[in-house]
């Protein structure tokens, strides 16, 4: 296929890397990052997009998202589709869609899971929302790029997948952090907790693959110094987003909130930012019961 991919970041880049090597003809468009291997730079998103089957965007946030459009919807051909990576506000990711039906052109909001690794492995989850017919054009696509690809339903239903999914992941690390901080105190081995709560009960994706404690576990952010694999300020982004689509639903969600109140903290006011997610982990160690 003919792809524009626009974002070329940490994200982006090995995606549109892994497609070229795949055989597609790739041009893509940053506005800082240089195009990866195998990638055709182009002069700008509309440049990147003109004459494209699949367009493809991987941006920081729904205003960028916004403006993107604006400039490559009238530069993608009728039957084209617009595919958006990136993790936006669901209403954001429709209002888009909207823009693109009426032009002709087929529209996927399929937001990803997995991490710069999953990125670059090729082993990404997407969440998608919009037609089966761009799905189903697209597809060959997400076999490229991840392992699994599911179609949640209209436009939207995407970004609402991945804000649900990463309210579960970031309220889950949070309590993963806490009880390995918990069970130091109490004499526990790291290795003892993990050996028991990976095969009991309090299972969990942050304990088995993700594990918050270095040598613990397969390898994870924690053995290298918590060098992001996703960064906190990352989760406080997603994390606001589930807040935001919860108030606008009448959704309760106190676990959430209350996941978003420590990962604010964490960045704005401790020594989070530029760590990864699962950097509660010293965080919890130097507190006491007082805070």
């Amino acid at each position: 296929m003919e792809i524009g991919f626009i974002g070329l970041g940490n994200m982006g880049a090995p995606m549109a890397a892994n497609l070229a090597a795949a055989g597609h003809n790739v041009r893509g468009f940053d506005t800082i990052a240089d195009a990866p291997e195998g990638v055709t730079r182009a002069s700008s998103a509309a440049e990147a997009a003109k004459g494209a089957d699949v367009v493809i965007t991987m941006l920081p946030n729904g205003a960028i998202l916004r403006s993107v459009a604006t400039e490559v919807i009238p530069a993608m051909a009728q039957g084209a589709v617009f595919v958006d990576c990136s993790t936006v506000e669901v209403d954001a990711a429709r209002e888009v869609a909207k823009q693109a039906e009426a032009e002709g052109l087929g529209w996927l909001d399929a937001p990803v899971s997995g991490g710069v690794g999953g990125a670059a492995g090729g082993t990404l989850t997407f969440m998608v929302g919009g037609s089966e017919t761009a799905f189903e054009t697209v597809q060959p696509l997400f076999e490229i790029m991840g392992q699994k690809a599911v179609l949640c339903g209209p436009a939207g239903n995407g970004q609402a997948a991945k804000i649900c999914n990463n309210m579960i992941l970031g309220v889950t690390m949070i309590a993963t952090c806490e009880a390995f901080a918990m069970a130091d105190k109490l004499g526990l081995s790291r290795q003892a907790m993990f050996d028991v709560v990976s095969t009991s009960s309090g299972y969990s994706w942050t304990m088995n693959a993700y594990c918050p404690a270095p040598g613990v576990g397969p390898q994870s952010p924690a053995d290298n110094g918590y060098k992001p694999g996703f960064a906190a300020e990352l989760m406080v982004k997603d994390l606001g987003l589930a807040q935001a689509a919860a108030e606008a639903a009448d959704a309760d969600t106190p676990m959430g909130a209350a996941a978003l109140a420590l990962y604010r903290q964490f960045v704005e006011d401790e020594d989070g930012r530029g760590q990864d997610f699962s950097a509660m982990l010293p965080r919890f160690e130097s507190r006491g019961r007082s805070g």
